[in-house]
């Protein structure tokens, strides 16, 4: 490996660790996990081959290694944010294209083609592009601006820092393989799972990984996890493989039930919530009216936006 395989987001997570000599406080300020953080880290100094911090009782240090790394990883990212602010005001000056983030289609009786109806009918000259993010990604591209708007689920890690509007409330089904013996059952209580192992989602995203485990309703007792899943696709063949079971919204079980794989309705845990989300410090009109475009067609014109925004 050579350092021509480091990608933006190792240098992000080294530079926070260089600046706070601390994993925990990195990780807030990264609003990611401590494990998760760690992992890369260490990931990064394999791609390296060599060790970026001494980690012992006293605390973290930098090792000669990550000393020399850091002024260039303060300078790459100094210019990436430089062409990530040009892209943008090159992008705001033609004033047409929307970047809509999703990590699954939101389907849902044609939801996505009536806001792009609405919306284009008080900007014709826009254009929406749709970008398909992986489940790596709890906030569809909004973090790093790579989308512009994104459909996704909440809860949002660092909530302050986005707007939303909610697009739909779903109860939350279990999805069982047909061949599981729970799964002849019409219904079931939630605290007939727990001994389940479950899919659970990537830890880059510890607030939703939490949330789709029902971590709430467990009474203190942890989740055991049968496989992580970034995909519908990785979903749908480790519940047929019988790796565990998973919880999954109501508009989302046609992704899984294709053959091999069943829903039933589960009691003791709160509904599901999609929401069309914004980067709070983006004010441009354009992203307003399709938030406005997203709440009338959800028929919340008036409710269930993000703290303190009106729409």
């Amino acid at each position: 490996m050579t350092t021509r395989d480091v990608h933006g987001r190792d240098l992000r997570y080294f530079l926070a660790v260089a600046e706070e000599l601390h994993f925990t406080r990195a990780a807030e300020r990264l609003y990611v996990s401590q494990p998760a953080l760690s992992k890369q880290i260490r990931a990064l100094e394999r791609q390296l081959g060599a060790p970026l911090f001494d980690r012992d009782r006293q605390g973290v240090r930098l090792t000669a290694v990550g000393a020399a790394l850091l002024p260039h990883a303060r300078a790459v990212l100094a210019a990436w944010a430089e062409a990530d602010a040009a892209v943008r005001a090159a992008r705001a000056a033609t004033g047409a294209t929307l970047v809509v983030g999703m990590s699954t289609s939101p389907g849902r009786g044609g939801l996505l083609p009536a806001i792009r109806s609405r919306f284009t009918e008080n900007h014709p000259a826009a254009r929406t592009r749709l970008r398909q993010v992986g489940w790596e990604d709890p906030t569809a591209g909004l973090a790093d601006g790579a989308s512009d708007v994104a459909f996704v689920w909440l809860p949002l890690a660092g909530p302050e820092r986005f707007r939303w509007v909610v697009v739909a409330t779903e109860p939350r089904l279990v999805a069982l393989p047909e061949s599981h013996p729970l799964a002849a059952r019409e219904s079931l209580d939630f605290a007939e799972l727990l001994d389940e192992p479950f899919l659970a989602l990537p830890d880059t995203g510890p607030e939703l990984r939490d949330y789709w485990l029902a971590s709430d309703a467990r009474g203190g007792r942890p989740a055991v996890v049968g496989a992580e899943i970034a995909s519908a696709d990785e979903t749908y063949e480790a519940l047929v493989g019988g790796l565990g079971i998973c919880l999954v919204a109501t508009g989302n079980a046609p992704l899984l039930t294709r053959g091999g794989v069943v829903t039933r309705p589960v009691r003791g845990v709160t509904p599901s919530r999609l929401v069309l989300a914004w980067r709070a410090d983006d004010t441009r009109e354009l992203v307003r009216d399709y938030a406005r475009a997203a709440a009338a067609v959800a028929g919340r014109a008036d409710a269930g936006t993000g703290p303190r925004t009106p729409l």
